[in-house]
């Protein structure tokens, strides 16, 4: 599929950044599908081994030292190539980033005799550019992780929902586990969306008064009766009072952000707790349950926290 829609697109439109954009944003969905599928195993082999260590415990001379060790090299057997492949990965996404800022650059340079004289102009072009290949790292292969995440571990967790016997205060449910994940992500998406929709703004209007100071220095660079002291603390002063306002807003979001950080780690917790008092499931299939749930709902709260990303969004943009 990921073939075909390169050849397809090569068809419709392929301009000068054909490779990296289309083909190269296809391979680096492939590679994280890779890497989710890389989590899935893990966490079948975690439960495997969680529960070979469970028996060598409870079972003295019901587990072999061969057995053991071969356990460990299996991990060993995929973990290595996949350290080598996250290296090569990281190297093509660094230079894919940068293809980004360089495609950006050329867009402002085109149009740089019109904008030259807007305040704040050259930020746009050297620093903005540089931020939004940030961006495309930390959101949007964030969200594609997350998707995929969510894709791979959603069968998981409903298989595993079998083993859970009842849960608080409404007792059985077929496929607890999958409501349950959804419910969580869901829930931090809208807390930290509600109250975080404000700091963006307000992060533009920071790098306004940041503009501004910056540009009265440089012309102070060339000129001395330029960024005289009256004039340099007026515009110090504004950047100070923007700052006071968005750092009273960064507050309460992190007052929901932490809250919901660690208030997310109990809640598979709190659901397995009659299940686990009754004894019925093994550490292993504990372990597993206890990371699929977490790989969906911690993958969807860093995507949704990376409001620091967000909020240094270029102001063009």
């Amino acid at each position: 599929f990921a073939v075909a829609f390169c050849v397809i697109w090569a068809f419709i439109e392929r301009g000068r950044w054909y490779w990296w954009s289309v083909c190269g944003t296809t391979a680096l969905v492939l590679t994280t599908y890779f890497g989710v599928q890389i989590s899935v195993w893990l966490n079948n082999w975690y439960g495997n081994f969680y529960d070979l260590i469970q028996r060598a415990l409870t079972q003295k001379g019901s587990v072999e030292l061969a057995e053991f060790y071969s356990q460990l090299a299996s991990a060993a057997y995929v973990l290595i190539p996949y350290i080598i492949f996250l290296v090569l990965l990281d190297f093509f996404t660094s230079h894919y980033l940068f293809r980004w800022r360089r495609a950006m650059n050329n867009y402002y340079m085109s149009y740089w005799p019109l904008v030259r004289g807007i305040e704040g102009a050259a930020q746009r072009v050297q620093e903005d550019t540089k931020k939004f290949a940030d961006i495309v790292e930390s959101l949007g292969l964030a969200f594609v992780r997350s998707v995929m995440t969510l894709i791979a571990f959603l069968p998981l967790l409903w298989m595993l929902s079998e083993k859970v016997t009842s849960y608080p205060l409404v007792g059985e449910v077929s496929a607890g586990l999958v409501y349950l994940a959804i419910l969580s992500a869901a829930l931090g998406t809208v807390v930290l969306a509600a109250v975080g929709y404000k700091l963006p703004g307000l992060e533009f209007e920071n790098q306004k008064v940041e503009a501004a100071y910056r540009k009265e220095l440089v012309y102070g660079e060339d000129s001395q009766e330029r960024a005289q002291p009256p004039t340099t603390r007026e515009l110090f002063e504004n950047v100070r009072s923007f700052y006071f306002r968005y750092y009273l807003h960064f507050l309460y979001f992190n007052v929901a952000r932490y809250a919901y950080l660690q208030g997310s780690t109990f809640i598979p917790f709190i659901a397995l707790g009659p299940t686990i008092v009754a004894g019925v499931i093994t550490f292993g299939v504990f372990q597993q349950i206890m990371n699929a749930f977490n790989q969906v709902d911690r993958k969807s709260t860093r995507l949704n926290s990376s409001h620091s990303s967000v909020s240094r969004m270029p102001s063009s943009a």
